[in-house]
């Protein structure tokens, strides 16, 4: 069994933004825009400015009252569109009253590093280039880091969501290296969920379901991916909960070719990813040749 360690990965990357961002003559700037307090998203937001100030991006974080309306959110993201933020980014979960879909609306795609406008998305369905979504991009980019091949391999994705399965599964069916798959994507209807799996040459988890893939459902060999972040009770915990994924890590790794751990795996690269595609954005708007 390989472990695929989501924080040597991320290091590199960082390291490389880092260096993509001091021969720009201005550094690249991120706007984290965030409604209410949430303690969750808090943290996710200070991992976010962390990294900025690892790499020399600048980071803003602001943020509208939790009794902000759907008015008061949209003209916010519009006004910041309009500035000279090269990346833009709605923290969610927001506070229930709130659509996100529509607040989207008012953001330039072109700075949206998150990947969720309909015109990125749009873009990803039909090849052309845009940004990806953070977590899938980062899966990729891990699988390509430890030159896992996909091209004519089976990937069988547990999820179908706007954040992980669906774009994951554009991105592996695009024809490029680290695309040109076979996909399956599977959810709560299909039949035979253990069968599916255990077809795949590369199984992504990503359902928020504690624990579900079980070693039996994972044939010998195959790439283990785990997106899951799951909270489950321990007593022996410090805090009385332990960090797990989607995978039964311990029944699964003795089989698998190579898996990604929790905590560990993919988490560390989604702010990574964020990072990357704010400073294509930034190259974008400048007139500056693509990245390699």
């Amino acid at each position: 069994m390989g472990l695929l360690d989501g924080n040597r990965i991320r290091d590199e990357l960082l390291r490389e933004i880092a260096e993509g961002v001091d021969v720009l003559p201005e550094p690249p700037r991120l706007t984290v825009l965030q409604v209410g307090s949430d303690p969750a998203s808090a943290v996710y937001i200070r991992n976010k400015m962390k990294a900025c100030a690892a790499t020399g991006v600048h980071g803003e974080h602001r943020q509208l009252p939790a009794t902000a309306s759907q008015a008061d959110l949209d003209a916010e993201l519009a006004r910041l569109s309009a500035g000279p933020a090269d990346g833009i980014i709605l923290q969610l979960p927001l506070p229930p009253g709130l659509v996100a879909a529509s607040a989207m609306l008012q953001l330039d795609p072109d700075k949206d590093v998150d990947g969720f406008h309909p015109v990125n998305l749009g873009r990803l369905v039909a090849g052309l280039p845009g940004f990806a979504p953070c977590t899938p991009a980062g899966i990729r980019e891990l699988l390509r880091r430890y030159e896992l091949p996909t091209r004519g391999r089976h990937v069988v994705i547990l999820g179908r969501s706007l954040i992980v399965g669906k774009p994951a599964a554009l991105l592996f069916l695009e024809k490029r290296v680290l695309g040109d798959a076979t996909v399956t994507v599977c959810h709560s209807a299909s039949r035979d969920l253990p069968g599916l799996c255990r077809q795949a040459d590369i199984l992504i988890a990503a359902v928020g379901s504690p624990e579900l893939v079980k070693a039996d459902w994972v044939r010998e060999g195959a790439v283990v991916v785990d997106v899951g972040m799951n909270r489950v009770p321990d007593a022996s915990a410090p805090r009385g909960q332990r960090l797990v994924g989607d995978v039964d890590f311990a029944g699964v790794a003795p089989r698998a070719g190579a898996i990604s751990p929790v905590p560990g795996g993919v988490g560390p690269l989604t702010v990574a990813m964020l990072l990357c595609n704010t400073l294509i954005a930034c190259r974008r708007r400048r007139g500056l040749p693509e990245l390699p």
